[in-house]
């Protein structure tokens, strides 16, 4: 579809969560199609998580995103499914790939919200596909599980912060869970949560250097539980790390079941988002240094370079493989 004004920020680069919100809606069509593909007890897809995505080039107004979707790995119970976005400009012709996304998704039963189903298999062209698929699932499996048992951390207002301090660009959108953001089953579609993740980290990373900023990737997405109909979440963000020019900004998701259920809040969602400050011309400006004060603020700044080094390192190995070839 054409990219529109109320797309995109006051400089004219879409937003990210526009894009991850593209991106899910064709994973979920093509995964839901896929689980009812086969005679059985009806199903719709539910996002469980998406994988590390680059930003590779802005989206701009007036561009046309074309988005495709392709199932390459089923397990019991899951689907992987890689997602491609292409920027067309309708008025040269000239095209160009932006991202490239890894998702997966769950089949919940359209009985009960609460019951996974299977998911019919899929036949691969060979059997290394089948075998790089279930390595992947594995890993994914795994780290899952490790990201839900470090999600206590809660974010909490600072009174007459610094600037350039975590507590001076730390951010909050509360939202009420309509109908028209959920599925048919009545709980959020992951695209919508995604989109206002990102709404919520470009605020913290446009508060931090006062520039225009756009989403340059974003580390994986891990949907822990289902958000329904009725919840008020509320979406917290906050700086992580900075280097010369790039901000890594943490994102939390939390669940108020206001409606029809006693239950506590809980942590929906959480991932981390990266961020590039632009100057007018659109080339990379600096990004002023993030000041830690307490002590568990500098050793999220230590872990967040850690992933820096790490994401940066196999870039560039990426980078002389290619180029070897």
């Amino acid at each position: 579809r054409i990219m529109r004004p109320d797309d995109a920020n006051i400089a004219g680069n879409v937003h990210g969560g526009t894009i991850l919100k593209m991106i899910e809606e064709a994973g979920a069509i093509i995964s839901t199609r896929h689980c009812n593909s086969q005679a059985g007890e009806p199903s719709v897809a539910a996002l469980a998580r998406v994988e590390r995505t680059d930003f590779l080039s802005p989206m701009c107004i007036g561009e046309v995103a074309n988005v495709s979707a392709e199932i390459t790995y089923t397990s019991r119970h899951s689907v992987e499914v890689q997602v491609n976005v292409m920027s067309e400009n309708i008025l040269t012709g000239a095209k160009r790939v932006t991202n490239k996304a890894t998702l997966w998704y769950v089949p919940l039963s359209l009985k009960n919200v609460n019951k996974v189903l299977e998911v019919p298999p899929i036949q691969y062209a060979r059997k290394e596909q089948e075998d790089e698929g279930k390595k992947r699932y594995e890993e994914q499996k795994l780290d899952r599980l490790e990201t839900k048992q470090r999600n206590g951390d809660v974010i909490l207002p600072v009174i007459n912060p610094e600037p350039h301090t975590v507590g001076y660009s730390q951010s909050s959108l509360i939202h009420l869970v309509g109908p028209s953001d959920c599925t048919l089953l009545g709980f959020v579609h992951g695209g919508v949560t995604m989109k206002l993740m990102d709404e919520v980290a470009g605020i913290v990373a446009a508060r931090h250097c006062k520039t225009n900023i756009v989403t340059a990737s974003v580390d994986a997405i891990n949907f822990h539980e289902k958000i329904k109909k009725g919840c008020v979440i509320t979406v917290s963000g906050r700086m992580t790390f900075t280097s010369n020019k790039s901000m890594e900004i943490e994102v939390f998701v939390d669940a108020d079941p206001f409606v029809d259920e006693p239950r506590e809040r809980y942590r929906a969602v959480s991932a981390f988002f990266t961020y590039v400050s632009l100057s007018k011309e659109g080339k990379p400006l600096p990004v002023p240094q993030l000041l830690t004060e307490t002590e568990d603020e500098k050793r999220r700044f230590e872990e967040g370079k850690g992933r820096y080094l790490q994401t940066k390192a196999k870039r560039q190995a990426q980078m002389q493989q290619a180029a070897q070839q």
